[in-house]
């Protein structure tokens, strides 16, 4: 599908940003690879060949017994019985001497001088999910080596997965919740702004009713008498945060409204709506993407201070906040805060400039070589 004229330019004049466009693409990688964080790092295999036959375990659930196992429950791909059971064809060895078993599986594709068919294991490049409880034998929190690169937490799970999921979690959050915040707070915005008079009165002093409730206050309230989720937390974030874009948006259809091509179009009978979103609501656009940046980023704040507060997420969650709580509390292991600042800094910086550059093509009185 073609670009119109007018979004080809924007688009020449977001590239012509080189910050802008490089910070998009760098974070557009990364964003892509946490999408992905099953194949980057989880702690069951993404292929296994048994007998023949493929499986997929990181996606569908195997009982050992489906691998020559006793149990019915799922198996436990990190222990060795099971690889063993894998990787000698479940042999009944496994349960004798599992390292030996495996050991001569693996080299000679034999177990006790028998031929055996021998079994295939694809891990992830970090072969360890977010909730993952290692057995690294010795205290926790752990400093990074050739196992676990950023180290493990204070309940040995490894950091470099929990950045992982936790990028894509809170990078999600936000952007959820400034789509349906922003559809809402333009909304309402221009219906302020377009109609005015008894409309834009009543409105505003809802607004501010709305916008002096406590909402940390509410936000505790609500964690206490239900059990906290993702949607839950969404919904929340986006019940106080929609009053954001309103006087933004209001103030632009204010003085737009009278304008002379606005009369125009209602004195050719264009229906109000038609104005509002097709014509006028494109002038207002530049304020409102000027707005997005802080909104995204006070989203990932507000996130992050929820759950270093106990607030937020349950604490199973893969959450950044979990994290710089964890390195307020175990000062002894510095990886646990130059992880989650580095991480906190590289995905708001890249944010912010990308929005800058978006605000900036939008924007007719800007222009660039």
């Amino acid at each position: 599908m073609a670009l119109s004229p007018l979004n080809q330019r924007r688009w020449r004049n977001f590239k012509s940003n080189r910050r802008a466009y490089w910070s998009l693409i760098v974070f557009a990688v990364l964003y892509g690879l946490s999408l992905g964080a099953e194949l980057l790092a989880n702690d069951r295999p993404l292929l296994v060949q048994y007998r023949g036959e493929w499986h997929v375990p990181f996606l569908k659930f195997y009982p050992e017994t489906a691998f020559g196992g006793d149990f019915r429950t799922e198996a436990k791909y990190q222990d060795v019985e099971v690889r063993c059971l894998i990787m000698a064809g479940g042999a009944e060895a496994c349960w004798d001497d599992p390292e030996a078993v495996l050991a001569e599986a693996t080299t000679a594709g034999t177990v006790n001088g028998e031929a055996v068919e021998q079994g295939y294991i694809l891990w992830a490049p970090i072969p360890y999910s977010y909730n993952t409880i290692n057995n690294i034998g010795r205290a926790a929190p752990s400093p990074p080596d050739a196992d676990h690169w950023l180290g493990t937490d204070d309940t040995a799970r490894d950091v470099l997965a929990r950045v992982i999921y936790g990028f894509r979690l809170s990078v999600s959050f936000a952007l959820i919740v400034t789509a349906i915040s922003s559809v809402i707070g333009i909304a309402a915005g221009a219906v302020q702004g377009y109609f005015g008079g008894l409309v834009d009165l009543i409105f505003q002093r809802v607004i501010e009713i709305w916008g002096a409730s406590p909402q940390l206050y509410v936000i505790i309230i609500v964690s206490a008498v239900f059990t906290m989720n993702f949607w839950l937390l969404v919904f929340l974030m986006v019940l106080f945060g929609w009053s954001s874009l309103v006087g933004v948006v209001r103030a632009e259809f204010l003085r737009a409204r009278n304008f002379e091509y606005v009369r125009a179009a209602k004195a050719l009978g264009v229906g109000d709506g038609t104005i509002m979103f097709r014509h006028v609501l494109p002038n207002a656009m530049v304020a409102t993407l000027t707005m997005l940046p802080f909104i995204v980023t006070g989203t990932i704040g507000a996130l992050t201070a929820l759950d270093f507060l106990g607030f937020g997420l349950p604490s199973s969650a893969p959450s950044l906040g979990e994290m710089t709580q964890q390195a307020k509390q175990n000062l002894q292991a510095p990886w646990l805060g130059f992880t989650a600042f580095f991480t906190f800094a590289t995905m708001l910086s890249l944010l912010i400039f990308i929005f800058e550059g978006v605000r900036d093509a939008f924007d007719p009185r800007k222009t660039f070589r």
